[in-house]
């Protein structure tokens, strides 16, 4: 049975029409009062006793709208009772539609708002992202959610939007030809952050073999800081259709080869000890996995080998390998170990004969 029906079983209250809309009114306030007590009384101690904090912020700023949202529909719903002359009849309820759309569109933005703050700003902390970029989808995204909650608010009103929407589609075809560089820019950032391929503090290697360390990633442009303290930017469009390589990823630990050659007649197992004492001897050296040593080729003058290790930092790539070739070089002078160089020994069996008075180049001798 509906209230209406269930209100005119009265008979103090089937006559009187006005009597009946304030009694569905005082009716809904009932529900929203006993709504607000549950939630206040209930439902925040529940998410009190829960380890996560998204909950207790929900039901804080959920609260008051969920409250008038059911007063206003009370209002909606005794303003349906009756037939209203005009022009009451739509804009009274438009206004009660409006105004329940704008508490929610609130609710909406300031829930955005928490999960930026709470959530999305870690991305940038751990450097997923520039601080630009995020404030420019965190600006993006409000602005979205404004204007939906607006265009809903027309479309209640009975507002035409065809011609808002072919405005707005020419408007945007003119901005995306005057400013498609810039767009492809944005775009370009975009899947970067969407790829998750690098994060700022990532060693990364170009096309161009510049190899540096990702210093930000901005709304129009990458910035990376090489070995040699210089700075390159690259707009993303270009560098999100790169090969790029990242050596920080997918762990942060990076492999460093050194390459060894010692002379025919060493002692291989000798060599490969020490060289595994050298490398774990090494502070920046990382115990797993670990170090290796693998023989790789006959040379002409040497026995070719590589000592591989794990560092956890790819920025001491250069420093740890001027190390560790120090340290190879010093264990091997202490255990007689040799590392050669390219000679070329020439053997003469026996001297042609000359006639006398010339010497071994060709000249004459000197009479005195």
């Amino acid at each position: 049975m509906s209230i209406v029906r269930y209100l005119e079983s009265f008979p103090i209250l089937s006559e009187r029409l006005l009597l009946q809309q304030l009694t569905v009114i005082v009716i809904y306030s009932l529900i929203a009062k006993t709504g607000d007590l549950f939630i206040d009384r209930i439902l925040r101690r529940i998410a009190a006793r829960t380890r996560i904090r998204f909950d207790d912020q929900i039901i804080d700023i959920t609260h008051r709208p969920l409250c008038w949202t059911v007063l206003l529909l009370g209002m909606l719903h005794a303003l349906a009772m009756r037939t209203m002359p005009p022009p009451y009849q739509t804009v009274l309820p438009a206004a009660i539609k409006s105004a329940i759309l704008l508490l929610w569109l609130v609710a909406a933005v300031r829930i955005f708002n928490y999960l930026a703050a709470a959530y999305l700003s870690r991305i940038v902390e751990r450097g997923k992202i520039g601080r630009d970029l995020f404030l420019l989808l965190k600006n993006v995204i409000r602005v979205v959610l404004v204007a939906a909650g607006l265009l809903w608010v027309l479309s209640v009103w009975d507002v035409n939007l065809t011609p808002l929407f072919a405005s707005a589609g020419i408007a945007g075809i003119a901005v995306a030809l005057a400013a498609k560089d810039t767009l492809a820019n944005f775009f370009g950032g975009i899947s970067i952050f969407a790829d998750d391929a690098f994060k700022v503090g990532d060693y990364i290697i170009l096309d161009s073999a510049e190899r540096g360390e990702v210093a930000e990633i901005g709304i129009r442009s990458t910035r990376i800081t090489t070995r040699d303290g210089v700075l390159i930017t690259i707009p993303n469009s270009i560098i999100a259709n790169s090969k790029i390589i990242n050596e920080s990823a997918p762990i942060p630990r990076f492999r460093l080869r050194i390459p060894v050659g010692v002379a025919y007649g060493s002692d291989l197992d000798q060599v490969e000890a020490v060289l595994l004492a050298v490398a774990r001897a090494n502070p920046q050296v990382v115990a797993e996995p670990e170090p290796r040593v693998r023989y790789r080729s006959f040379a002409d003058s040497s026995i070719n080998l590589e000592l591989l290790v794990w560092i956890e930092d790819p920025a001491r790539k250069g420093l740890e390998t001027h190390h560790l070739i120090k340290a190879i070089s010093s264990a091997f002078n202490q255990h007689g170990i040799t590392i050669p160089f390219p000679q070329q020994d020439v053997h003469l069996d026996h001297l042609p004969a000359h006639p006398p008075g010339e010497t071994m180049l060709g000249g004459r001798g000197i009479d005195n």
